[in-house]
């Protein structure tokens, strides 16, 4: 399918051939009739993108707080490659579309194939052919309204969001300033209230289209005439209710906001404008300034917009959704016109070529849709307890490692293509002679597209079956979201490939059972989890200058976590796991490598909200009475390291800074360079021990014992908050 991109670094636009996107769960695949182009918000980063770094560092200061926070985390060369990646990707544009239901996922029965349907979110409703959407951000179109109507729908909620936030009331006189796409329907939608509207903006065409679909009197604001109409519709007083629906660096809508508003009347942000606020006018009139935030409640909340739940409607009476299903059904029955908006209709062939005379200005409109194949150009009508047990391994008799030939390359195949699997594993594997990439899987098709563009894989799909039934793909990387990861690893496994998968290997119990069984059941025990630390090299470094320990050790692990954004899937705790589930194996698998045991016992307390807000501290016992403290905090310093280790025994003490510099303290004393280093938690040396594996058939990096061992003790953690005390792990040593 083809799929409009565009490269935040070089501003390049393309109209790619991408995989179809899957069917997931909770949501539909819906094949596009038209889609809308946001004139303001989408040439705004079509703009962006064609600025210098330095301009797209001054356009965006939020972005370069986060690189320097990463700098100070993860170290320049880090940064450096994340921050590259992720500017040198193809990203998606638009976010408001109609189109028919193709294909229905599991869970969802308020539509059906063939339904229409307009949809939203820019992850979800963009420009392409096909789009999984899930619940809660698209709505069935009613009866008579058409589809190209339909479209409008997500710029619609935007508008209706905007005008909530408003509170207008029948009688009421409201200013809009900026008649564009947003601007023109916040005009229509306080009309349809009974709110008199007057308009400012300084194109004489779209003042002249507001006042044709409904307002009261609309000018340019430079001139008087928006002061006197607002004067003779207010007798003096001023508008109820202001609107900022324009963009751009001025500051004059703030401005005249202040001097054409009442007392006490409100002035409600809807476009991106700067918002220098002049203190005496508004003070003065004790104005109430407020936000409207996209298209409404539900915003930004993963549980709302990728889970599907909803909120009540006795407690939140309009949602994103129903703010959706609202527009639509005004635009059925009459209420709102959105046809004299549309200043153009493009076949989606010509994307490309529409955004560049947009960008440039050849093209002057209000409105511009996608049409795509299929849809005739006057389309109107609307289509049809306290132990938790170890699983011991038991191996079949099928499987193992075969060797192959010294010159054959080891055909790697990867399911899912993130920041982690993009920054840190693939641009070490497409440099490494002797891996070639065959396939990538994703189920968004634009990121198996960048993927197979930057790194040269072969192929690029959604379909798992295919690349688990392709007898040439000798290794398959695990790298998806953690709720996957069991249930992917096992289907590798009985399909007989060596598999990589990220940590964790499971989220719960159950699921480390199942990947078990499918090793017992093929045979194939050919598996490593992603536990980089161990093939630090400063850390083995360490390790052998610490020497091999006789008495009972003592280890302390530091892991200054930092807090999460909002919002971060991390924190989706049902679906996912809790945050230390995800990520503490790494810290029990450095441990348990470094005491050469694995754990018998955990114990864990914690802070309030250890599930992303709060501490854990989790103590490992192992057999020979050694612990392991590991202090997992998000509440530290955000400039202090991540990680810092320190191993006592026998009268010596290991220690380790963040990967960057370790020393041995004892009879003799050993510290690595001072100098400056890159953090190299070990992420190549594992790479280069997984494919070695592969290639000769010879053993995996990590026994599977360990790696089981490691997860099951990961897993207990939960167990023994809950409980308070230490929980023993059965079956373990």
């Amino acid at each position: 399918m083809k799929q409009v991109v565009q490269n935040y670094k070089s501003g390049e636009l393309a109209l790619l051939d991408v995989p179809v996107p899957g069917c997931k769960p909770g949501g539909v695949l819906v094949r596009s009739a038209y889609s809308l182009i946001s004139t303001g918000t989408e040439l705004m980063k079509v703009s962006e993108a064609g600025m210098s770094m330095l301009g797209k560092a001054r356009s965006r200061p939020d972005q370069v707080a986060k690189v320097m926070q990463s700098v100070a985390v993860n170290g320049v060369p880090a940064t450096y490659r994340k921050v590259m990646g992720k500017l040198d990707s193809y990203t998606p544009l638009g976010y408001s579309l109609c189109g028919v239901v193709e294909q229905v996922g599991t869970g969802i029965d308020d539509v059906k194939a063939g339904d229409l349907v307009a949809c939203a979110g820019n992850e979800h409703a963009l420009h392409a052919e096909l789009n999984w959407v899930p619940r809660n951000l698209y709505a069935p179109v009613p009866d008579g309204l058409a589809p190209r109507h339909a479209a409008f729908g997500t710029v619609g909620a935007i508008a209706m969001q905007g005008v909530r936030q408003g509170e207008p009331q029948l009688g009421e006189v409201a200013l809009v300033i900026g008649l564009g796409l947003i601007g023109q329907l916040v005009a229509q939608l306080l009309t349809a209230s009974g709110v008199r509207v007057v308009g400012a903006d300084p194109d004489p065409a779209r003042c002249e289209l507001a006042v044709g679909l409904g307002a009261a009197a609309c000018g340019d604001p430079a001139s008087t005439a928006v002061e006197n109409a607002v004067a003779e519709l207010t007798g003096g007083h001023g508008v109820d209710q202001v609107y900022l629906a324009a963009g751009g660096g001025s500051n004059q809508p703030v401005e005249l906001a202040a001097r054409l508003c009442r007392d006490r009347g409100r002035v409600v942000d809807i476009g991106k404008c700067r918002l220098d606020l002049p203190w005496n006018a508004y003070y003065e009139k004790e104005l109430d300034v407020r936000f409207s935030r996209s298209y409404g409640p539900g915003r930004y909340d993963p549980e709302y917009e990728l889970e599907g739940r909803d909120y009540p409607i006795g407690y939140v009476r309009w949602t994103e959704r129903r703010n959706l299903a609202c527009f639509l059904d005004l635009a059925a029955r009459g209420r709102v016109d959105v046809e004299p908006l549309i200043s153009h209709i493009a076949g989606f062939d010509d994307a490309v070529e529409t955004y560049r005379s947009l960008k440039d200005g050849d093209l002057k409109a209000v409105a511009v849709l996608f049409r795509y194949p299929g849809q005739r150009a006057e389309e109107t009508g609307t289509p049809a307890p306290p132990t938790v047990a170890v699983p011991a391994v038991r191996r079949g008799s099928s499987g193992g490692g075969r060797a192959r030939g010294a010159d054959a390359p080891v055909r790697v195949a990867f399911v899912g293509a993130g920041n982690y699997a993009t920054s840190m594993l693939l641009p070490q594997l497409a440099r490494r002679d002797g891996v070639a990439l065959s396939t990538v899987v994703t189920t968004t098709a634009l990121s198996a597209a960048n993927a197979r563009r930057k790194f040269g894989f072969a192929h690029a799909t959604t379909d798992l079956d295919a690349v688990l039934g392709d007898k040439s793909v000798d290794a398959v990387f695990v790298v998806t979201r953690h709720s996957s990861h069991a249930e992917l690893t096992r289907k590798a496994l009985l399909a007989g490939k060596a598999v990589f998968v990220e940590k964790p290997l499971a989220l719960t119990g159950d699921e480390l059972a199942g990947v078990l069984a499918a090793v017992e059941e093929s045979g194939n025990d050919r598996l490593q989890v992603g536990f980089n630390r161990r093939f630090a090299p400063l850390l083995r470094e360490a390790k052998g200058k610490f020497g091999a320990r006789t008495g009972p050790a003592s280890l302390r692990y530091l892991v200054n976590a930092g807090r999460l954004q909002h919002g971060s899937w991390y924190l989706r705790q049902d679906s996912e796991g809790s945050r230390f589930t995800g990520e503490g194996g790494h810290f029990v698998d450095t441990a348990s490598w470094l005491l050469d045991a694995d754990p018998v016992s955990v114990y864990a307390t914690g802070t309030p909200g250890t599930d992303g807000g709060g501490d854990v501290q989790v103590v490992l016992r192992y057999p020979d009475g050694a612990t392991a403290t590991i202090s997992y905090v998000t509440t530290g310093a955000a400039g202090f390291p991540k990680e810092t280790l320190d191993l006592v025994a026998d009268g010596k003490v290991l220690r380790l800074d963040d990967f960057v510099r370790a020393s041995v303290h004892g009879p003799e004393r050993w510290v690595s360079s001072r100098l400056p280093k890159a953090r190299d938690k070990g992420q190549s040396a594992e790479l280069a021990a997984f494919v070695k594996a592969v290639r000769t058939g010879g053993p995996m990096p990590v026994a599977l014992e360990s790696l089981v061992a490691t997860t099951a003790a990961t897993l207990a953690v939960p167990a023994a908050l809950a409980a308070g005390v230490p929980v023993t792990l059965t079956g373990a040593p």
